[in-house]
Formats: C-alpha cells, sequence, structure tokens
C-alpha cells in the first residue's frame, strides 16, 4: 500500500506544483487522503525547506542566521497575537483530555525539565512560570506546583506565585489542578507577554514554547530581566532547527501550519538565543533529539483516533456540522506533521533547545 500510494504522490508531482497543492489541500478536507499519502506529502515539504534553509558554506551559512538575529531587533515582541488565540485553543479543554491524556502533556517534556523544576525552584520561594498552554500541559503544571509551594503546607510561603499564560487557556482546569494539590497561593495571569507590565522580581523564571510566538528577543529578554533579582535564573525550553531559523509565514497554498496553527511564529536555530545576551547571560545550553516529541505527537494522533466518536461531536459542537470533518482532517495532520518534523533524519533536524540565563 505505501508503495502504491508513494507511486500516487510520485505521479502527481509531473503536475504544476500550486496546481498540486490546490488539489491535495481539497482532497484533505474531504479526508480523501490516506494517511501514507500526507506523511509523504509532509516529507516532501520538509525536504524543501532544508534545501532552502541550509546554505553552500559554512561563511554563508552564518552570515544569514546573524542576519536574522539583527532582523528580529527590528520588529515587535509579537506579531498578529489574536490569531494564535483561535488556532490551538478554540477547541474546548475537553479536547485535549481525549487526545493528550489525563496529565494533559502537550509538548516533549523530558526527564531534563522536571529535574530542572525539582533542583532549581524548589529551592526558592518565589518563581513564575511563563507558557503559551499551561492548560494543556497539566504534568509540567503539576509538577512546578508540587516543587514550588507542596513542600510546606503550613504556609509559610508568604507570597503568591504567579503562571502567566502568554495565550488563552482554561482557567478552571488549573484552578481545579490547584485545589487537588491544596495550594492556595498560586495566582494565574492570562496576558500578552508584548504588552504586560508587572512591579514584581522572581528567583526563577521558567518559560516553555513561548518563544516561538515571539519576534524581538532582545525586547522580550529584557523585560524578562526586570523581574529577575539579581542572582536570578531563567530556565527557556523552545523547539527549533539545529541551524538555521525561519518565520512561519502564510505565503503560498502550501503554506498550511502558518495559517491554521502557527500564525506570526518564528522556528529558531539552536543557538539563536545566544545572540541575545544584553541583559541575559548564558549559563548552560542543551539540545535534545526530536525523536521523543515526534513520537508524542504519534501518541496524540493515536488517542484521537481511538475517541473518534467524541472527537466529532467536539468537533461539531466548536466548528459546525459543516466543518467538523475538515477540522478533524485538519487536528490529525497537525499531529502527522508535529510527527514527521521532529522525526526526520531521526530527530536530527527540527528538536528541542534549553537555555539557561543568568541576568547581567
Amino acid at each position: 500500500m505505501e508503495a502504491a500510494n508513494g507511486g500516487v504522490v510520485d505521479s502527481i508531482l509531473h503536475v504544476p506544483y500550486a496546481a498540486t497543492v490546490r488539489v491535495m489541500l481539497a482532497s484533505l478536507e474531504r479526508n480523501l487522503l490516506p494517511d501514507a499519502v500526507v506523511r509523504r506529502l509532509t516529507r516532501l515539504l520538509l525536504a524543501s525547506r532544508l534545501r532552502s534553509g541550509y546554505r553552500p558554506s559554512a561563511e554563508t551559512q552564518l552570515s544569514d542566521l546573524v542576519h536574522f538575529a539583527h532582523s528580529l531587533r527590528e520588529m515587535p515582541i509579537a506579531i498578529k497575537t489574536e490569531e494564535p488565540k483561535y488556532q490551538h485553543y478554540e477547541v474546548p479543554t475537553s479536547f485535549f483530555k481525549l487526545v493528550l491524556g489525563k496529565h494533559l502533556k502537550y509538548r516533549q517534556i523530558s526527564q531534563q525539565i522536571l529535574k530542572f523544576v525539582v533542583f532549581f525552584f524548589c529551592k526558592r520561594e518565589r518563581g513564575i512560570f511563563f507558557d503559551s498552554n499551561v492548560s494543556a500541559d497539566r504534568a509540567l503544571w503539576m509538577a512546578f506546583c508540587s516543587c514550588c509551594f507542596f513542600k510546606d503546607k503550613s504556609g509559610t510561603l508568604e507570597d503568591a506565585e504567579k503562571a502567566m499564560l502568554e495565550l488563552y487557556c482554561e482557567r478552571s482546569q488549573i484552578k481545579t489542578d490547584t485545589l487537588d494539590l491544596e495550594l492556595q497561593n498560586v495566582e494565574i495571569i492570562v496576558a500578552d507577554i508584548s504588552t504586560f507590565e508587572m512591579e514584581a522580581s522572581y528567583d526563577r523564571i521558567f518559560s516553555i514554547e513561548m518563544f516561538e510566538h515571539m519576534k524581538n528577543y532582545h525586547d522580550l529578554l529584557k523585560k524578562i530581566s526586570g523581574w529577575m533579582k539579581p542572582d536570578s535564573l531563567l530556565f527557556v525550553h523552545y523547539f527549533c532547527h539545529k541551524a538555521f531559523a525561519y518565520h512561519f509565514e502564510d505565503v503560498n497554498d502550501d503554506d498550511w501550519i502558518t495559517r491554521y496553527f502557527f500564525t506570526g511564529g518564528t522556528m529558531p536555530s539552536a543557538n539563536l538565543l545566544l545572540y541575545f545576551q544584553d541583559d541575559v547571560s548564558i549559563v548552560n545550553h542543551w539540545l535534545l533529539n526530536g525523536k521523543h516529541y515526534a513520537q508524542t505527537s504519534e501518541e496524540w494522533l493515536k488517542r484521537m483516533d481511538r475517541n473518534s466518536g467524541l472527537i466529532k461531536a467536539i468537533m461539531e459542537s466548536t466548528y459546525g456540522k459543516d466543518s467538523a470533518v475538515k477540522w478533524t482532517v485538519y487536528w490529525r495532520t497537525f499531529f502527522i506533521a508535529v510527527a514527521e518534523l521532529f522525526g526526520y533524519s531521526n530527530g536530527e533536524e527540527w528538536m528541542v533547545a534549553h537555555f539557561l540565563f543568568k541576568k547581567n
């Protein structure tokens, strides 16, 4: 079957590219494309991205990255901030519970991150947690809360801690989690990081997949450094490409992920933040192979398929009966695309970067 589907794709590619894309998208929306074809087309698009991203020499590769870093300094902290609120999070929490599992684990949360939480956050009293979707990342949220607050139920932690969500999320779920842990000193703030201001300062700041929604890392890190005490530490987790950076731009018909799931986003390189050390300085830097993220996305896809009946009802109530099939396919294709992206070349192209910074 795989070979047969591959033959179909190969023959289609002889048709002009733009026309092919339109035909494929129309077929996709009607759920007429087998997964094998979707995966093959996704790999072709990823191969095209690699051809456009890699340069013929190390000199030009570095020059492009430096130019990209400089260009970010001329941009706002974030662009098109309204669209992402409804792209990932228009579906209700019930969808994420079915697809992501009981811990609502929305991304590759490795033991390294959890160990970092335990080691760095348990030693201090005041911490702030930045995340684009804490409601869909319950495992890390619960670990963070447990380490920061649960160590002393007697209430010796005097300050209310803040978990700031850069985008829309279901605050009721987080409140339920905090009640489960008998926590009274957790404050949930839903805000746009590009305009958010506060007077408080923190010992530890933890950011999970927020930077991919940002542009001007210089201004962003300057803002965050203002919330750091002199001996504070900032931990940043973002997904990336190992060598080059690019913007998610909706220019052509094949910019499907950008259009429906990641408007205004950025794919940073593994070392991009090292060019923004005006207000913070690097303490340590790690890379995690992308195959773990790929495997996670494959599991999301399996969960979605296992719960197809319940998913259908959610899609109909969210997008309407006329669009339910289309959006069910879109979400399945999103999970396939994520799996193929991070699994490409055995996880050695797109991956996850971790940074530990101190305040200058």
